[in-house]
């Protein structure tokens, strides 16, 4: 056995074709070892109850977490994710590399107590106050990065570039002035970013044109070669308005130009998609990409319902992420994707595969592949050779009372929640011990102290 090595003894381990018993599973250089099923636990040996994979996130924007609850109030008009995003730029101006880091890190302690092991962070908050470019142009971006080092959850950093405020490269508004780069200040940005990221053992960095009114086509035909083969994100399609503007500009609508124009293929990630045809659908199921799902978020901003349901039949490949952090909730976001079909189509267990079929294994299948695949990781989930990423759902909570593993993830998203998860693993560290994060007193008196300045009472 290597010297680093260590050995976890679970009652119960979902290794993706299904439920194991009495399982050891041996940890080296953050990866798994061996898994061995049928044994009997050794004394002194460590014993933890049903373990599965780590849930990707594959979209955050990690200064939000701040605005959580402080946009609900109605506005004099009719309010809509429009409405929103100009109170998001209001607050956006006062978060200095300190702020970001107080705050992202208090967000990824959430992430990961609800069984999110691994973000995507899609970060366009690049510059000072007032667009005043830093020294270092990934000086924000740094702050993520530290914030990961300090929770331990594993980073796909996004860099975005945001140039422009609408279709055809319309200027940019004083509220985007932090967002704001050209092609090749995004380029010097990328690269700083890698540079920083390189601090972090595992993480991935890529690229995020923000959105086809953000940047024009011909700086996105730019954009596959500055992700040197890593993730590309972009966010697509998410309300009518945005899909209304782009037919005036273009004659068509973003997915369908998008893949038209782009070479879309699995490299990529297309955040959200709410708003697609049929045959947008069935061509964007069949290029490969993932269709990044944000099911809090989308219903929170009023955005509307993603056709899961003929996207997967189509062979399309889903995750799922917290976007804009108002709610941070592994389970929530599963549990919403599957209600808002049932909602949208009057059925249930309508994304299941089939008769017999869990329904909530089916979507942590799903979400587990596709969000590794947009994380720029190789999903292989509890098995040798993969990373120790996984959580520990604790077996004596009520909420599981009388269930077998069988049902365990059924109960996991639709009746317990978050608060079945009892411990979650980063590179074989265990980062939360009884459902709360080892930092999580300091970095919540850091987040709670930061609140109090940029919020004054």
């Amino acid at each position: 056995m290597q010297a680093d090595s260590q050995t976890l003894f679970f009652d119960a381990a979902w290794l993706g074709t299904g439920w194991a018993r009495d399982v050891r599973v041996t940890l080296a250089g953050g990866q798994i070892a061996a898994i061995v099923a049928d044994q009997a636990p050794r004394a002194g040996e460590t014993r933890h109850g049903w373990a599965m994979p780590g849930l990707p996130n594959l979209h955050s924007h990690a200064f939000q977490r701040a605005m959580a609850g402080l946009a609900e109030r109605a506005g004099p008009g009719a309010d809509s994710f429009w409405t929103w995003r100009e109170a998001m730029y209001r607050f956006v101006g006062q978060i200095t590399p300190e702020d970001l880091l107080a705050i992202a890190a208090q967000a990824q302690v959430e992430m990961l107590e609800t069984g999110f092991t691994r973000v995507g962070e899609f970060h366009y908050l690049h510059h000072d106050a007032g667009g005043r470019p830093f020294a270092d142009p990934a000086q924000m971006s740094a702050a993520v990065v530290a914030a990961a080092q300090e929770t331990g959850i594993g980073l796909t950093l996004l860099p975005v570039l945001y140039s422009h405020s609408g279709f055809g490269g319309q200027p940019p508004s004083a509220g985007q002035a932090r967002f704001i780069t050209d092609l090749d200040g995004f380029a010097r940005l990328v690269e700083a970013a890698r540079g920083h990221a390189a601090a972090l053992p595992d993480a991935v960095v890529g690229v995020a044109p923000h959105s086809l009114r953000a940047v024009t086509l011909d700086q996105l035909a730019h954009v596959p070669a500055l992700a040197q083969g890593g993730p590309i994100h972009i966010h697509i399609a998410e309300q009518v308005k945005e899909v209304d503007d782009c037919l005036v500009w273009s004659g068509q609508r973003p997915v369908e130009l998008l893949l038209d124009r782009a070479g879309v293929d699995a490299q990529w990630c297309l955040v959200h998609a709410t708003h697609m045809t049929p045959a947008e659908t069935l061509a964007l199921a069949r290029s490969g990409a993932v269709a990044g799902l944000c099911p809090i978020t989308e219903a929170n901003l009023g955005d509307g319902l993603f056709p899961a349901g003929a996207f997967l039949a189509a062979g399309g490949r889903i995750g799922v992420g917290s976007d804009s952090n108002v709610r941070i909730d592994a389970a929530e976001e599963l549990r919403l994707l599957e209600y808002g079909q049932r909602l949208d189509q009057r059925g249930r267990a309508v994304l299941a595969q089939g008769p017999g079929a869990s329904t909530g294994e089916t979507l942590l299948r799903a979400c587990l592949a596709g969000g590794a695949q947009a994380l720029g990781q190789t999903y292989t989930g509890l098995a040798v050779g993969s990373p120790a990423d996984f959580v520990t759902l604790d077996s004596a909570h009520p909420a599981l009372a009388g269930h077998r593993p069988e049902s365990a993830i059924d109960a996991w998203i639709f009746a317990g929640g978050s608060s079945l998860v009892d411990g979650v693993w980063r590179r074989g560290r265990q980062v939360v011990q009884g459902g709360r994060h080892i930092a999580r007193d300091a970095i919540a008196a850091r987040y709670r102290a930061t609140m109090a300045a940029l919020l004054p009472a």
